[in-house]
């Protein structure tokens, strides 16, 4: 269907209002009533979230100029506006970082060719049967020139390519087990080896593309209507609906509204707060002993081993999924196992700070700095606010949710009190956290629903920003302690 102003035309000034860019024209309303004779699209779910209410996000880029500006930018540089960025949009400054970082590693002057960048994009996103993500860049490969029968599989894709198999693998799912060899492996291939430059600027979008896909899954991103599993062909009820929310993928079925008042779950917020405090004075009181800590790092490690992620069956992908990757299969198992034994990351070490920085901004410049600056932006992003409670210091709070997460994946802070993990973060969260970063594609509404049930989205959204740089960060300390040990 045509329209004698293209959906998402500019201003006379050359840019763009947020509502322009979910609306299409005023002529949409005299199109409807007559028969045009074709199946019209109707988009699967409403708006870019099965999670969150869309009126809420919306709401959010029509009042806040700097979202705006954020958004008109990015679809310039894009030329449209995922849901990903949509959602993102309740942290403005968290997404232009974001975007910045996203922008430099698949389009800007880097050693891995355009069509490798999206390629690998795909490998990654489908490790977790993501696939808005695979389809996504599947869309990409193919804008840049990318050869259409490597997306037939990974066995269609150069040798280069199904060498990184591996390590997608075990990055997915149990990045402790990267090893100096992995690394040697893939830099001694032969006519098909890596360079170090090659390795890191790979290692950096896996572990991109992993997190993305939890971020994804943890907000219940829906496709956009024109993408794949983003539509239906539903006959249209012309009377009441417009053509404009069709192409736009806005009021499909009728909204659920997240988060219900309950008096039980008001007092939760009222009670976290409380422990918050209590935790803040005790540690100014006194301090526990190095041995003390080390036990309590043990108990929680252990005791992350008792969390279950999902109460799913294991989920089969779908051949258009599966094809970009092998051993499906394999997936998340819990770092120490009874039986195993796997060393616990020291982060004294090796840290980001120290060593992992360092050596992807030697290999890769600039990127070390975008990547530390995105997570810092999710860390220390706060509002001083808890719910409907204003003038709140989280940062105990935040500090509990990202050590978690490292704990679970076998790093542990020496400076860091793990018993105040337990008081901070209940079951239903660890669940949900759990989930999100070990096998997001079993996250259901439910878990998302059943956790901080006071909270607004947008503070549900951060938690997913955290998750999604902890687990990022994880990965990537991993990974580059094995490409520092082949160096050394």
């Amino acid at each position: 269907m045509r329209h004698a102003t293209p959906a998402n035309a500019p201003t006379e000034n050359g840019s763009f209002t947020v509502p322009e860019l979910f609306n299409i024209c005023a002529n949409c309303e005299r199109l409807n009533k007559k028969e045009i004779g074709v199946r019209i699209p109707r988009p699967v779910g409403s708006g870019p979230s099965r999670f969150i209410p869309e009126k809420e996000i919306l709401q959010v880029s029509k009042v806040d100029a700097r979202t705006q500006s954020i958004f008109q930018d990015a679809f310039s540089n894009m030329g449209r506006l995922d849901n990903i960025s949509l959602v993102m949009g309740f942290h403005p400054q968290y997404l232009e970082s974001f975007l910045r970082t996203q922008h430099y590693l698949l389009q800007m002057d880097g050693p891995l060719s355009l069509h490798y960048r999206h390629y690998i994009g795909i490998m990654a996103a489908a490790r977790h049967q993501c696939s808005y993500l695979v389809n996504l860049h599947v869309s990409g490969f193919l804008q840049v020139g990318g050869d259409p029968k490597w997306l037939n599989g990974l066995e269609g894709a150069p040798q280069k390519l199904q060498n990184l198999g591996e390590l997608n693998k075990i990055l997915a799912h149990r990045p402790w087990l990267v090893t100096k060899a992995h690394i040697e492996h893939l830099l001694k291939a032969e006519e098909q080896s890596w360079s170090l430059a090659e390795l890191i600027h790979a290692v950096v979008l896996l572990t991109h593309y992993h997190s993305l896909a939890s971020y994804s899954f943890g907000c219940g991103i829906t496709p956009e209507i024109h993408c794949d599993g983003g539509h239906t062909f539903r006959p249209p009820s012309v009377s009441n609906y417009c053509a404009c929310d069709i192409a736009n993928g806005n009021g499909a079925m009728p909204e659920t509204h997240g988060n219900h008042p309950v008096t039980e779950a008001s007092c939760e917020v009222e009670a976290l707060m409380e422990k918050m405090k209590q935790l803040q004075e005790a540690r100014d009181d006194e301090e526990a002993t190095q041995e003390e800590m080390t036990t309590r790092f043990e108990r929680e490690k252990t005791e992350s081993m008792l969390v279950v992620s999902a109460e799913d069956e294991d989920l089969m992908p779908s051949r258009d999924v599966s094809r970009h990757f092998e051993d499906p299969s394999y997936g998340y198992k819990d770092f120490s196992r009874r039986g195993e034994h796997v060393p616990t990351f020291r982060v004294q070490d090796y840290s980001w700070e120290d060593h992992g920085y360092s050596l992807v901004n030697r290999l890769y410049p600039d990127v070390g700095q975008l990547l530390d600056e995105k997570f810092q932006m999710a860390y220390n992003l706060t509002y001083n606010t808890m719910a409907t409670h204003k003038d709140v210091d989280t940062s105990t709070l935040r500090r509990a949710i990202w050590n978690y997460i490292h704990c679970m994946f076998g790093i542990r802070y020496d400076d860091y009190d793990y018993g105040e993990i337990n008081q901070l973060l209940d079951r239903n969260f660890k669940v949900y956290i759990k989930t999100v970063v070990c096998s997001p594609e079993k996250i259901t509404k439910r878990m998302y629903e059943s956790f901080w049930r006071q909270f607004q989205h947008s503070e549900k959204v951060h938690v997913n920003l955290l998750l999604m740089e902890a687990r990022m960060q994880a990965e990537l300390l991993y990974a580059l302690r094995a490409i520092t040990r082949y160096m050394t």
